[in-house]
């Protein structure tokens, strides 16, 4: 799979995608990443970017000149990809929304900077807008590398577990279970007796019900979208009974 990242700050991207699980997905041929300077389609000797707002107001907003001509040189125009913005007032991601992209072969993110972006790029170029969360970055960089590292994790090849995309948390749509390694004592905190006991039935149904204490404690709107059994939800009306007494 190719990532192409449209940004004003590529050296902010470097290091984190030559790195782990990254870099080893790229030199195994799993992913691609590439980087490109918008500066670098700016037309005036000075390569400037960005100007005042029409109608006043403070900040600068990122020229729509620029962001056309980087995004249809690489992707081609019309765009042969998806083409991504990185913004707050997109939908929000989730490890289903990761899923869904992993399915494409190539991915085209823009990384906003400074007030925003001329909105004729949202209007007539991007195909979706996507949101971390509810806070305020001070650019796109960091929610496309968010995006890179969830997407990439669930391409095939890439983990050496074959099943540990499914493991972690949000990916069955629960919080995941407590992890625990060597030494089995430590300062008087033990490990878990089950998960010494090598049967393996009893960790899985452990774990399993470790996920949903957990969901429940932490973010029980989850649960409300979560596919349960009858065993599952046995334990949760136990929690409740529990919480109430």
């Amino acid at each position: 799979m190719r990532f192409d990242v449209f940004t004003l700050f590529p050296e902010v991207l470097e290091p984190y995608l030559h790195s782990s699980i990254l870099k080893r997905a790229s030199e195994r041929g799993l992913a691609q990443y590439y980087w490109h300077n918008i500066r670098d389609w700016a037309m005036d000797k000075h390569h400037v970017t960005d100007d005042e707002p029409y109608g006043g107001g403070g900040g600068m907003v990122m020229k729509v000149g620029p962001i056309f001509a980087s995004v249809e040189d690489i992707v081609g125009a019309p765009p042969s990809c998806p083409v991504i913005l990185l913004t707050p007032q997109g939908r929000l991601f989730t490890q289903t929304v990761a899923r869904e992209f992993a399915q494409q072969p190539r991915l085209a993110l823009i990384a906003g900077r400074y007030e925003g972006i001329d909105d004729r790029v949202r209007e007539h170029l991007v195909s979706d807008e996507i949101s971390i969360g509810d806070y305020v970055l001070t650019g796109g960089e960091i929610p496309a590398l968010v995006l890179i590292d969830a997407i990439t994790r669930l391409l095939p090849g890439v983990l050496g577990d074959p099943d540990a995309p499914q493991k972690d948390s949000h990916a069955q749509g629960l919080l995941e279970y407590p992890h625990y390694t060597r030494p089995a004592d430590f300062r008087g905190w033990g490990v878990p007796e089950v998960l010494r006991s090598g049967d393996h039935a009893r960790i899985e149904r452990w774990r399993r019900e470790q996920s949903l204490r957990r969901t429940w404690e932490r973010r029980p709107e989850l649960l409300e979208t979560v596919e349960l059994t009858k065993e599952d939800r046995n334990f949760l009306e136990e929690l409740d009974v529990k919480r109430k007494a």
